[in-house]
C-alpha cells in the first residue's frame, strides 16, 4: 500500500496520467481494487439518473449484477424502458425498474419523485448522473439555463424530495458525478447561468463546481440525519456525450480513454462499499481516493462562506424547496 500511495502521488499531479485510463490502471492495480463485482448488494435499492446510456448505464449494471435493485432514471420512456430490458437480459435481474423524468424540468422531477416514493419504501443510495453538455443555450420552462437546470437545480429538488426515503432508510447515500472540468473554474453564483457570451464547456464547469460545492453544503447541514454525500469525477472516459460535444478532445486523447466501466468504477464502489464511503460525508474522489476540490490559488479564493450561502439560498429560491427531515425518530 505504501508503494500504491507514492504512485498515486506522482500520477494525480500531472492530468494526463490521473485523469486518463492510465491512471486507473495503476492505481487500481497496485492498490488491489475489490472487483465491484465482488459486492452482494441483494436488498439494497439504488436510484441512478441519466442511466441509458455511457457511465449511468455501466454503473446501472454493475449494482444491478451485484444484486441491487436499481431504479433506471431516464429522459425518454421508450428509451428508458428499452435499456431496462436489456439490463435485466444481460444481469439475470428482475428487480430493475425505470422512472422518466427531464432532470431540468421541476414539474418532471416532482412526478418522477412521487412515482419512486408511492413505488419504493426504502431507498438506499440516489446517484445523480444526469447531464449534458451543450454547445448552444437553451433554458427550461421556467427560464432557468438547461444545464444549471439539469445538474444544479433539479438534482437539488430531486434529493430534498427523497431526502426523508433516504433518512428512514439509514445508513444511506447521496452520490453525485461531476467532472475534472471544475477545477479551472471559480464558484459563482451571480454568473452560475451564462448568458450573452454563452459557451457550453464553461457553462458545464460552472455547473460542475456548484455540484462539488453543494455536495459538501449537504453534508454539513445533514450530517446527522443517517445520509452521507459524496461527490466524483470519473477522468476522461470515452462516452457518448463525450462523443458528441468534444469530438476533438476524443479524437486528440484517443486510446488515452477510459472506458465507461473505468469512468463509473469510483461512483458503484461509492454505492457498494461499507467501509470508507460510509464512514466520510462531504468528499470528493477519483479511483477511489478523496481529492481536493481546488488545484488553483484563484478557485479557492472564490469558495468563500458568503458564496456558499448564496448558492444554497439560490438553489432552494429556484428548486421551491427547502430541504428538511423529521427528527421524530
Amino acid at each position: 500500500m505504501k508503494l500504491a500511495g507514492v504512485a498515486d502521488f506522482l500520477i494525480e499531479a500531472p492530468v494526463v496520467t490521473s485523469f486518463t485510463r492510465v491512471g486507473y490502471d495503476v492505481r487500481s492495480r497496485l492498490a488491489h481494487w475489490m472487483p465491484l463485482t465482488d459486492y452482494d448488494l441483494t436488498g439494497r435499492v439504488v436510484l441512478v439518473t441519466g442511466a441509458t446510456s455511457g457511465l449511468g448505464l455501466a454503473t446501472s449494471e454493475v449494482l444491478a449484477a451485484c444484486g441491487a435493485s436499481v431504479i433506471i432514471l431516464g429522459r425518454d420512456p421508450a428509451k428508458t424502458e428499452g435499456v431496462r430490458r436489456m439490463l435485466t437480459d444481460r444481469t439475470g435481474s428482475d428487480t430493475i425498474s425505470a422512472a422518466v423524468a427531464d432532470m431540468g424540468e421541476l414539474a418532471s422531477v416532482r412526478a418522477a419523485a412521487e412515482q419512486i416514493l408511492s413505488t419504493h419504501d426504502q431507498l438506499d443510495v440516489v446517484i445523480h448522473n444526469a447531464g449534458t453538455l451543450s454547445a448552444d443555450r437553451v433554458t427550461t420552462s421556467d427560464g432557468t439555463e438547461g444545464t444549471v437546470a439539469s445538474q444544479v437545480v433539479g438534482p437539488f429538488l430531486l434529493t430534498a424530495l427523497l431526502l426523508q426515503r433516504l433518512h428512514d432508510s439509514a445508513p444511506a447515500r447521496v452520490i453525485t458525478m461531476s467532472s475534472g472540468g471544475m477545477y479551472a473554474t471559480d464558484l459563482t453564483i451571480d454568473s452560475l447561468e451564462m448568458t450573452d457570451d454563452y459557451r457550453g464547456v464553461e457553462q458545464y464547469a460552472r455547473a460542475k463546481r456548484a455540484q462539488v460545492t453543494l455536495n459538501e453544503l449537504w453534508a454539513e447541514r445533514f450530517s446527522d440525519s443517517g445520509v452521507v454525500f459524496h461527490a466524483a469525477h470519473p477522468g476522461w472516459a470515452d462516452t457518448p456525450g463525450v462523443a458528441a460535444s468534444l469530438p476533438m478532445f476524443r479524437r486528440i486523447v484517443g486510446p488515452l480513454l477510459r472506458t465507461p466501466e473505468q469512468g463509473s468504477d469510483t461512483v458503484a464502489w461509492l454505492a457498494a462499499d461499507d467501509g470508507r464511503p460510509l464512514t466520510t460525508s462531504g468528499q470528493f474522489w477519483l479511483d477511489r481516493e478523496i481529492r481536493p476540490i481546488h488545484k488553483l490559488p484563484s478557485t479557492r479564493r472564490s469558495d468563500t462562506v458568503g458564496r456558499r450561502e448564496q448558492l444554497w439560498t439560490w438553489c432552494v429560491e429556484r428548486s421551491g424547496i427547502d430541504p428538511a427531515i423529521s427528527r421524530s425518530d
